[in-house]
């Protein structure tokens, strides 16, 4: 399984970042996906996570209205497109895909999903 995250980058704060999760050797509609972030000196934390027909979509509270998860089964690809960016946002951005429904994604006391992609920085200056 291969998980390749991109469209990191620096923008200004308020502007918009689209990051694409391209998915390989895995039966994409067969898994929820999701995107976890890290910033500099913090754990890594639940971004947002889409459910395998993309019907239901869950979102931390620090990016609901700003950030907007979609998927592509036909592609193999998850997005994340990202509007009024603020400088808290930068870190690095993870996506991952599980077997299990989306949802626990956001539950820390869950196992954390099974595949992770290397991850895109976005910087977001002031």
């Amino acid at each position: 399984v291969q998980l390749q995250a991109s469209g990191g980058g620096l923008v200004q704060a308020g502007g918009s970042l689209r990051l694409s999760c391209a998915a390989s050797r895995i039966t994409f509609s067969a898994y929820a996906m999701g995107w976890f972030r890290q910033a500099p000196g913090k754990e890594r934390e639940f971004v947002t996570a889409i459910s395998r027909s993309g019907s239901s979509t869950y979102y931390t509270d620090s990016v609901k209205d700003r950030f907007t998860v979609s998927r592509d089964n036909a592609k193999n690809t998850m997005y994340l497109q990202m509007n009024s960016l603020k400088p808290e946002d930068r870190a690095v951005y993870y996506c991952a895909a599980d077997p299990k429904p989306a949802q626990t994604m956001a539950v820390k006391s869950f196992p954390i999903p099974k595949y992770w992609g290397q991850g895109t920085l976005v910087t977001v200056s002031s």
